[in-house]
């Protein structure tokens, strides 16, 4: 991870003063605790995509706006940004986190490393697994209850993958 954090830290700013590193792949594949791991080892801040509410019947696509708005669009201006984490269990938004102008900054979910923002983006990481250790890592963390949501999210995702071309954009492809 170290060489890879050296290798993040040598590319130029990509928005505004910060290196942005999006960590992108299908929901259970890994995404976080990869961004966790590299954020450490790039000791950076990292902006997850569940801070956000993201409604089951839209898909990945609409709740990047409101990162765009209140995180990327600031510090693209060399100005910090701010967002509202959204709380998933109490269904309210909490606290206020600030993101500071600073060197990198990850951020990682389902839809960050989306084409319309390639231009932001220093580099790109696609985290996958197969679908049978995804979806036994997502009801273990969720419940069995939202099963029906999950396959049907999956299938959501999926398309909104191959519409944006991600994997096949992203700098490293990584298998967990």
């Amino acid at each position: 991870m170290q060489s890879l954090a050296r290798r993040i830290r040598a590319l130029e700013p990509s928005c505004g003063p910060v290196r942005l590193v999006a960590v992108d792949g299908p929901a259970g594949s890994g995404k976080t605790t990869y961004a966790g791991r590299l954020a450490a080892a790039l000791d950076c801040q990292v902006v997850h995509s569940d801070d956000f509410p993201v409604p089951w019947e839209e898909g990945p696509g609409p709740w990047f706006a409101a990162l765009e708005e209140s995180v990327l669009r600031p510090l693209a201006a060399g100005r910090p940004g701010a967002y509202r984490r959204y709380d998933w269990t109490r269904g309210a938004y909490a606290e206020t986190v600030p993101v500071p102008v600073a060197p990198v900054l990850v951020i990682e979910g389902v839809g960050t490393a989306r084409r319309s923002a390639a231009t932001l983006t220093a580099f790109t990481v696609w985290v996958e697994a197969p679908p049978d250790v995804r979806l036994r890592r997502v009801l273990h963390r969720d419940g069995p209850g939202l099963e029906q949501a999950w396959h049907a999210w999956f299938k959501a995702e999926e398309a909104w993958f191959a519409e944006d071309g991600t994997r096949e954009r992203a700098d490293l492809v990584h298998r967990t």
